[in-house]
């Protein structure tokens, strides 16, 4: 059973050069395209492989060698970056240290040769099963820049108004660009260079890879588009599916399963127990996690149950000389943890499985040669009952070495052979030397991969907080503007609740009754009432409760007014006009020319409720006639006026003849 995600399904592109040599200048090679079913071949130059790879857009470009397809690191990077979004390369011999492909091909049953078109369809046949690396060198973030589409010149007022039109459209297109991604709920940061006029530039680092951006790199007068992913540090490699390595397993059947995993060093890698699963969820957790050599259980016989997983795996057996006292396993399982009774007996039974068989795993482990899967030798001798050199000699690529059987009298070694003999052997311990340091400097190498991996974890730590940083920001930015709206629609709504309850109280005045007169509605009008006879108080007085053409007017103070709020006053066009205080002349005169009744307020009897006032309506039009009295009699007295003038100038003209 295996955990690997089909790959069947998709168009796989298998490549080995068939001649020449990438660093040359015409190198060809063959193509083997797979679709899960049908292999078409064919032999193509380096640059019809780069457009069917462009125009077939295949799930996996798959090859033994990276290098087959690139002179050197940075060529390898700069295909890597012109391969489609959904395309990826990946290299089945393996990451850092490949492996030969017939050894990988024959681990996996693929058919394989030693011709160029059969190795590349061996790659491709392997790749859509799953097994290689993927070689990456960009990260899933990718660079949005908007930027000037051309030269901003220098000098001169027209070039200074090129220049702004210029950073306006920068950032127009930026303010674009960033409603896109917000639309497409993708996590961004935003840098942007302000200049004359608007932006310079704008950068957008966005958590995403190009193909899923709804941006597309363009050109277009003045502004230009540019889309880029971030680089890895160096080439890397993730295997296309987990490898699951050999692993003992303890089962504690019953009416609740446990299971518990130990790798071959003796580390419980996990354990897990269940009353309702069956046979095959069982199976399939301990496929999820590692390749059974032994399945072990606490009690003697094994169990039916555990009987029925271990065939199921093709794996040896263990259980011990009699059942495991209980002390006992707890002894054993004391620096682990576990839930309940039933993960302790399992874990127990594969503890001492491995105790069972440290020592042959030992004595395997030391006649391996470098480079050797350990686990695979060791499943085959504990479970398959070979010897550790048949199964070498299997694992062995096939080729094989003739030794030369011719045999020859000895003779005596000249000086000089000897000398040579002598050096060589002073090589062999120098380049031991080498290796060594070699070594060591591999496991340099490693460690700095490590120290930069933290970096890298560290500083996409660090920007994950500055963007948390940056939404609270504007996050409080926002509130702060929503609380200052807020308070000034409080306000507003106080406002206007004020100049209601003001309208109200106006409206109670004009339909209530004096408590000196009858309780009938008619025979009074509401009066609007002015403090100072000033604009101010005119405007105010109007925002309040309005004044409008044909209203009473009382003016507390009448004294100091000029032309011009005399005749603010008379464009409202009052019925009449009373005051307290003395009049101005001009003010007087200009009331007087608009036919506006002006009397004195006591002659009319109010009644006032703060700012609002209530008349007779009786006593307002005794205002009124009177004012028209007094206005005919002036009217009268201007005319005898004229007259008197008239004359006096005439006679003034007679006396000069």
């Amino acid at each position: 059973m295996s955990t690997r995600t089909s790959a069947l399904d998709a168009v796989v592109f298998g490549v080995d050069i068939q001649s020449g040599d990438v660093r040359g200048d015409a190198p060809s090679y063959a193509l083997a395209i797979y679709d899960g079913e049908d292999v078409s071949r064919d032999v193509v130059s380096h640059r019809k492989l780069r457009r069917l790879i462009d125009d077939e857009e295949p799930t996996i470009v798959a090859t033994d060698n990276m290098y087959e397809l690139a002179a050197d690191k940075d060529e390898l990077i700069h295909f890597l970056g012109s391969l489609p979004s959904d395309t990826m390369l990946v290299q089945v011999t393996g990451a850092e240290q490949p492996e030969p492909l017939s050894r990988v091909a024959k681990r996996h049953n693929v058919p394989y040769g030693k011709d160029p078109m059969q190795e590349a369809e061996a790659a491709a046949r392997l790749a859509a099963h799953n097994v290689g690396h993927e070689v990456s060198a960009f990260t899933d973030t990718t660079e949005v820049k908007v930027a000037r589409g051309r030269s901003t010149g220098s000098g001169g007022w027209s070039e200074d108004r090129y220049t702004r039109r210029i950073h306006g459209s920068v950032r127009k297109r930026a303010r674009e660009v960033e409603s896109e991604l917000e639309d497409a709920n993708l996590e961004y940061e935003r840098e942007v260079r302000e200049a004359y006029g608007g932006f310079a530039n704008a950068v957008f680092t966005v958590e995403a890879r190009p193909s899923d951006i709804p941006v597309s790199r363009n050109r277009s007068g003045d502004v230009r588009v540019e889309i880029e992913r971030e680089r890895r540090d160096g080439i890397e490699f993730e295997p296309l599916v987990k490898r699951r390595d050999h692993v003992v397993v303890g089962i504690d059947p019953g009416t609740t399963t446990a299971v518990a995993i130990v790798d071959l060093e003796g580390d419980v890698l996990d354990v897990w127990s269940s009353r309702t699963s069956d046979t095959a969820d069982v199976i399939e957790w301990i496929v999820e996690r590692g390749r059974p050599i032994i399945v072990a259980a606490d009690v003697t016989p094994i169990p039916e149950t555990v009987e029925k997983f271990r065939r199921s795996f093709d794996a040896a057996g263990w259980t011990p000389e009699s059942d495991l006292p209980v002390d006992e396993k707890q002894h054993r399982t004391r620096e682990h943890p576990y839930d309940d009774d039933h993960q302790r007996d399992a874990m127990a039974a594969a503890l001492y499985a491995i105790d069972a068989h440290e020592d042959q795993f030992e004595r395997i482990a030391d006649k391996l040669p470098p480079g050797v899967d350990r686990g695979e030798v060791t499943a085959r001798v504990v479970a398959g009952e070979e010897s550790v050199e048949a199964v070498l000699t299997d694992l062995d690529d096939g080729e094989e070495t003739e030794e030369e059987s011719t045999e020859h009298e000895p003779r005596e070694l000249t000086a000089e052979e000897k000398r040579i003999k002598d050096l060589e052997r002073q090589v062999e311990r120098l380049q031991s030397h080498v290796d060594r340091l070699e070594g060591r400097v591999a496991e340099r190498d490693d460690r700095i991969d490590e120290l930069e991996t933290e970096l890298g974890v560290a500083r996409r730590e660090e920007r994950k907080e500055v963007r948390r940083d940056r939404e609270v920001s504007r996050l409080e930015r926002k509130a702060n503007r929503l609380e200052r709206e807020r308070d000034e629609a409080r306000e507003e709504v106080e406002a206007l609740e004020g100049k209601v309850e003001r309208m109200k109280a106006l409206w109670k005045l004009d339909h209530s009754n004096f408590s000196d007169v009858s309780a009938e509605k008619e025979g009074l009008v509401p009066v609007k009432v002015v403090e100072k006879f000033t604009k101010g108080a005119i405007r105010e007085a109007d925002d309040q409760y309005g004044i409008a053409s044909g209203d009473v007017v009382y003016i507390r103070d009448a004294s100091g007014a000029g032309r011009s709020t005399a005749e603010l006053l008379a464009e409202f066009d009052p019925r009449v006009v009373l005051k307290d205080g003395g009049l101005s002349e001009i003010a007087d005169e200009i009331l007087f020319e608009a036919e506006i009744p002006v009397g004195p307020a006591d002659d009319v009897a109010m009644q006032e409720v703060d700012e609002l006032a209530v008349a007779r309506e009786d006593d307002v039009e005794a205002a009124i006639d009177d004012w028209h009295d007094r206005a005919e009699e002036r009217k009268r007295d201007r005319k005898a006026s004229m007259v008197d003038q008239l004359i006096s100038e005439h006679r003034a003209g007679d006396n000069e003849v």
